[in-house]
């Protein structure tokens, strides 16, 4: 299955920072058995967008990082609401509570998910860590939510 993972950076696209973030999410999606594609844009709002559409095109699920944050140039959230076609609430709001009970900070983070066709878009924090944990947090529902945007499985569930 193919992935992607875009970096969101000023810094890294300058290459004065190194892409760590990118490559804790890189590692991740690989040990998972997925092949990955990366990409490093600016914090550019039309940048952002067109990366998102190019690498959601390819890959069955896109994992941005950086960018989600109160800062004048996060603007991943803004760039990622105009490709989504429907957005999936449940995975930001559950990857903000995982982060809440970390740290107070997860309140500042305003990242989405949605789905662009039968691609799943998730923004995650601009740190490895928050990247770690972020995932950690999708990872469970991943590969049967991917199943289903691309109608390979149907909508049955196990009553819990």
């Amino acid at each position: 299955m193919n992935a992607a993972v875009l970096t969101v950076s000023d810094g890294v696209h300058a290459g004065v920072r190194e892409d760590r973030s990118g490559d804790v999410l890189t590692a991740l999606l690989e040990a998972d058995g997925f092949e990955v594609a990366r990409r490093v844009v600016p914090d550019e709002a039309s940048e952002i967008a067109a990366a998102l559409l190019e690498l959601a095109a390819g890959s069955a699920v896109v994992l941005t990082t950086g960018g989600t944050g109160f800062a004048p140039r996060d603007v991943t959230p803004e760039a990622t609401a105009t490709v989504l076609d429907r957005q999936a609430p449940g995975i930001a709001e559950a990857i903000r509570a995982d982060a809440l009970t970390r740290t107070p900070h997860a309140l500042l983070s305003r990242g989405l998910a949605g789905l662009r066709g039968a691609s799943l878009i998730v923004n995650l924090p601009g740190s490895p860590g928050g990247c770690r944990d972020g995932f950690a947090v999708l990872r469970p529902a991943l590969v049967h939510g991917l199943e289903l945007a691309a109608g390979e499985q149907q909508s049955t569930h196990r009553q819990t």
